[in-house]
């Protein structure tokens, strides 16, 4: 499979040390994809339709669970949505699929996306695992 970066070449990884493309080799239950898109005001329109042509894709995919979009407070075309999936090799297939991956070039090419993958952590007390 391609590295990420060679097919949205305006992608920016959370955390440089350990980008997307090597998170989705390991195998894990329970997983969160959490992106954060940046972009220009103008290009808003262009990066909503893109992002639900995107979410239908994944929708129709095994282990896909559920996503959901949220756009910053004010005046900034910050964006962030995040994905359940039942497994990272759900969201790898999914992810590494030809038509997902030919989609990419929808987006506007002001937009910056900041993939990453989580699990959640139990916290006694607090948050269950």
């Amino acid at each position: 499979m391609k590295p990420v970066e060679t097919v949205m070449s305006l992608m920016r990884p959370l955390d440089p040390a350990f980008p997307i493309d090597r998170q989705i080799g390991i195998d894990a239950a329970s997983v969160v994809l959490m992106n954060v898109f940046t972009l220009d005001k103008a290009d808003e329109q262009t990066f909503l339709e893109a992002w639900q042509v995107d979410a239908a894709f994944m929708k129709r995919q095994p282990g896909f669970i559920s996503t959901q979009l949220h756009r910053a407070v004010g005046e900034s075309p910050t964006y962030f949505n995040y994905a359940v999936w039942e497994t990272t090799a759900d969201f790898r297939a999914a992810f590494s699929h030809p038509e997902f991956r030919a989609k990419l070039s929808a987006y506007p090419s002001s937009a910056v996306a900041s993939p990453h993958l989580f699990q959640k952590v139990a916290v006694p007390g607090i948050c269950v695992a």
